[in-house]
């Protein structure tokens, strides 16, 4: 039926290049709860675009994209995070491009650990790099801090504006590659990322996260942790566009339906395609 799956999703698994999986979780939510319903959302969103990309000239009919639907989450976060592991595994096993719609970001960690070595660039309003919060170490407040310690080298920040004091001494300290949402406004989008790439230069896999509260409230209102003075969807459309030919996994986490009227889940599903596009354009230079 129209909506279960993303639109255009029409390949099988083993014809596609992209497979979509959405994990309704959101069982450390902090604030406001309701990602778990975000990724039917964006599917149903799906359906408002039309198939082809006049920027990019791509026709999402032409590309070969697979819906895998939700995979079973569970009340622990640990056992959900096993069983996204397990399935992210798989298709980049496969050797297809895994695209997770979350759910809460504490689920992009097994997404990043199952791509390998990679490096890592996440759009966010908080910084995450809390060691455990609400006596838990797999939390949505500790995703980038467990990142960077277990699983990259490579980890760079962008739209963030929200953090505890021992966050911020511990980017100093760590010496980590962060920009702020003032600092994309102070230097443009294009010198945010002219470093980013620079200091990403030798690393030809990363893997791309947005969290949409790095999109302004104003734009993105149905938000679980919403922060103001944010990025603007141009914004991170240029970084999803720019960042595309080397990302091998995105996700969109975040998204909480239930605190707005359609706006932010279409955004999403929007960014979603355009991601694939710009992948896709990339893939047939």
């Amino acid at each position: 039926m129209k909506g279960n799956l993303f639109a255009d999703a029409c390949s099988s698994f083993d014809d596609a290049t992209f497979v979509l999986f959405g994990v309704p979780f959101d069982g450390t939510s902090s604030f406001r709860t309701g990602s778990r319903w975000a990724p039917m959302e964006m599917r149903r969103a799906s359906y408002n675009f039309e198939t082809y990309n006049g920027d990019l000239d791509v026709d999402l009919v032409d590309v070969p994209v697979h819906d895998m639907g939700d995979i079973e989450a569970y009340c622990s976060v640990d056992d959900t995070l096993d069983v996204v592991y397990d399935v992210a595994s798989g298709i980049v096993k496969a050797g297809k491009l895994p695209i997770m719609m979350g759910g809460e970001h504490s689920l992009t960690y097994p997404c990043v650990k199952a791509c390998g070595k990679v490096g890592f660039v996440v759009m966010d309003a908080h910084h995450d790099l809390r060691q455990e919060y609400g006596g838990l170490r797999n939390n949505h407040a500790c995703v980038s801090r467990h990142i960077i310690e277990d699983l990259t080298g490579k980890y760079v920040s962008i739209g963030i504006r929200s953090g505890t004091k021992e966050e911020y001494e511990y980017v100093r300290n760590k010496g980590i590659m962060s920009f702020t949402a003032n600092d994309v406004d102070a230097m443009g989008i294009d010198a945010v990322l002219r470093e980013t790439e620079a200091y990403l230069r030798g690393c030809d896999r990363i893997y791309l996260s947005l969290d949409m509260d790095a999109i302004d409230p104003a734009y993105a209102p149905g938000l679980g942790t919403p922060e103001p003075f944010g990025m603007t969807p141009r914004q991170v459309k240029e970084v999803i566009r720019r960042l595309a030919p080397k990302t091998v996994g995105f996700d969109v986490v975040e998204i909480s339906p239930v605190y707005d009227h359609g706006v932010t889940a279409i955004l999403g599903a929007k960014l979603i395609r355009d991601f694939i596009a710009a992948k896709w354009k990339s893939m047939q230079a």
